[in-house]
C-alpha cells in the first residue's frame, strides 16, 4: 500500500470540517436537569448535541445506537475486538466576560472561539472526521471502531455508567479530551464528607455562629465564604478585627452589622481542585478568623478541627496521608465545600486525589482514625480508582509512534491529577487535543482552539485509528 499522507487527507476535507465544528459548537449543550424530560434526561441542549452526532453518523453510513438518551455510539468495521474513541458533547456553563458570543463559534486570528471547542466538541468532530478518512480510503481493519459519545462528563458520568451497563467494553481506546502527547496515568479521585453531629444541648456563648458556608463543588477551590454571627456585645469590635485580618492576609471581604448580628464575607481565588495551591480557599481563611473568636464549644470544635487539619495543608500531612510517587505525584486534598450551623452540625466536603501506587484503603483507615478522635464521621460520595496503562503496551507504543512520526517530537508520557473518560476503559489513555506549549483555556472565558491544531489533531487521530485497528 502507498504511504498515506494523513495531513493531505485532512486538508481535502478542511472547509467542511470547520463548518461542521462551528455548527456543532452553536448547540448550547449545558446540563439542564430542571427542564429534563424522559427524551432529554439532562436537558434539551445536551440531547440536541447527542442527536446531532448520531444523525451525522447515520447519514454517513455508520451503525449508530442511542443508549437511553444518555449516551450513544457510531461504529464501523467488523471484528471481535473494539477500538473505542471516547468523547463527550456536554460543556460547562459559559460564565461571564466573553468578548464574543460563547456559542457563536466565531473565527478570529486563526482560532475558533466557543464554549466546548477544546473540551470536548472540537476534538469530537476531529475524531469523527478521522474515522471518515479511514472509512473513505477503504483501509482494511481487523477491529470494529466505535466512537462512544457521553453527555454527562462534566458532572456525574451517568452517561458512561449507563452505557457500559448495556454495551460491551472496548478492548482498547483513547479519549481525545486532554493533552498531547499521551496521558497514560490518572490519579484516584475520592469525594467524601467529614460530618460533625448537630449540637442538641442548650447553652450560650458570647458569639453564636448562626450559619457558615463556602463552596459549591468538590473539585473547585471556593472563592467565596460567608458567616452569620449573633454577638452578645460589641459587634463593632469584631468588624474591626475582621478588617485587620483581611488587611494582614491581603484578602478582600466585608463585615456588615445589623443590630446584634454581623455578616462576614470573604473572597478567595477559584482554581481546579486537582491543585489547590493554585487558588486561595475562602472557606479556610474565614475558618481561621472564626477560630480566634469566643465561640460555643461545638462551633469551636468544628473550626479548630478545620484549621488544625486542613488550613494550608493540601497534601494531607496533618492526617498522616501525605504520599508521593514518581509517576503521578502527590496526594492532594481540596476542601471544596464547608457548612456549619448548630442545628445541622458541621460538614466539610473533600476532593482527594491520590497516586497510582497508593492504596485508597490506607488513606481511608488513617482518615477514619483521626476523624473518630475529633468526633467526625466520614461518608463517601464517589470514588474512582487510579488508572494506569503500561508504557510498553501496544496502545501506548502505537500512539507514541504515530505522534512522533507526524510531529517530529518525542512522545513524552504524562500523568495527571484530573480524570478523563479514558479511565472508564481497562486499556485507555487520553490523547490530545492540546499540544505542548498551548495555553489550556478549557472552562475559561474566551475558550478557543487554533484551526491549525484542529487539523493536526484530525490527522493524528486518523493514523492512530488505522494503526490501532488494522
Amino acid at each position: 500500500m502507498n504511504q498515506i499522507n494523513w495531513t493531505e487527507e485532512v486538508n481535502k476535507r478542511k472547509e467542511q470540517l470547520i463548518k461542521d465544528t462551528q455548527e456543532f459548537l452553536r448547540i448550547k449543550s449545558v446540563l439542564d436537569e430542571e427542564n429534563a424530560t424522559p427524551e432529554a434526561p439532562l436537558g434539551k441542549g445536551v440531547q440536541e448535541a447527542l442527536q446531532y452526532m448520531l444523525k451525522k453518523g447515520e447519514n454517513d453510513g455508520y451503525t449508530v445506537k442511542d443508549v437511553e438518551h444518555l449516551a450513544g455510539h457510531i461504529e464501523m468495521g467488523k471484528g471481535e475486538d473494539i477500538l473505542g474513541i471516547l468523547c463527550h458533547v456536554d460543556v460547562v456553563p459559559e460564565g461571564d466576560g466573553w468578548s464574543s458570543d460563547p456559542y457563536g463559534a466565531e473565527i478570529r486570528d486563526g482560532k475558533i472561539f466557543a464554549r466546548g471547542v477544546l473540551d470536548d466538541k472540537g476534538p469530537t468532530m476531529a475524531a469523527y472526521y478521522a474515522m471518515n478518512i479511514v472509512k473513505e480510503l477503504g483501509l482494511p481493519l481487523s477491529k470494529r471502531v466505535r466512537m462512544i459519545i457521553g453527555t454527562d462528563e462534566e458532572s456525574e458520568w451517568r452517561c458512561v455508567d449507563t452505557y457500559f451497563k448495556h454495551e460491551e467494553m472496548p478492548t482498547l481506546g483513547f479519549a481525545p479530551d486532554a493533552d498531547f502527547p499521551i496521558i497514560f496515568a490518572e490519579k484516584g479521585i475520592w469525594d467524601f464528607y467529614m460530618n460533625q453531629a448537630p449540637n442538641l444541648e442548650a447553652g450560650s456563648a458570647d458569639i453564636t455562629v448562626k450559619q457558615f458556608e463556602s463552596g459549591r463543588r468538590f473539585n473547585m477551590v471556593p472563592d467565596y465564604a460567608t458567616a452569620v454571627l449573633e454577638v452578645k456585645e460589641a459587634p463593632a469590635a469584631i468588624k474591626t478585627e475582621f478588617e485587620a485580618f483581611l488587611a494582614k492576609n491581603e484578602l478582600k471581604g466585608a463585615a456588615k452589622e445589623e443590630g446584634n448580628t454581623i455578616v462576614l464575607e470573604l473572597e478567595g481565588v477559584s482554581a481546579h481542585g486537582m491543585e489547590p495551591k493554585n487558588g486561595v480557599n475562602a472557606g479556610l481563611y474565614l475558618s481561621l478568623f472564626l477560630n480566634e473568636l469566643p465561640l460555643s464549644k461545638h462551633a469551636n470544635d468544628y473550626f479548630t478541627f478545620v484549621v488544625n487539619y486542613l488550613f494550608n495543608d493540601s497534601r494531607g500531612k496533618s492526617f498522616g496521608i501525605a504520599y508521593n510517587d514518581e509517576e503521578t505525584g502527590d496526594v492532594t486534598l481540596n476542601v471544596g465545600l464547608m457548612r456549619y450551623s448548630k442545628e445541622e452540625g458541621g460538614q466539610v466536603g473533600i476532593n482527594l486525589r491520590y497516586p497510582v501506587s497508593y492504596g485508597h484503603g490506607v488513606a481511608s483507615d488513617k482518615l477514619q482514625k483521626v476523624l473518630k478522635e475529633n468526633h467526625f464521621a466520614l461518608s463517601t460520595l464517589s470514588h474512582s480508582k487510579p488508572h494506569h496503562v503500561k508504557s510498553d503496551s501496544f496502545l501506548v507504543q502505537t500512539l507514541s509512534k504515530v505522534y512522533e512520526g507526524q510531529t517530529g517530537e518525542k512522545a513524552e508520557l504524562i500523568a495527571i491529577g484530573g480524570g478523563t473518560y479514558a479511565r472508564s476503559l481497562e486499556a485507555g489513555v487520553a490523547f490530545g487535543p492540546l499540544f505542548p506549549g498551548r495555553e489550556d483555556i478549557a472552562h475559561q472565558k474566551d475558550e478557543y482552539m487554533y484551526i491549525e491544531d484542529l487539523l493536526k489533531a484530525t490527522a493524528l487521530y486518523a493514523e492512530a485509528i488505522y494503526e490501532l485497528a488494522k
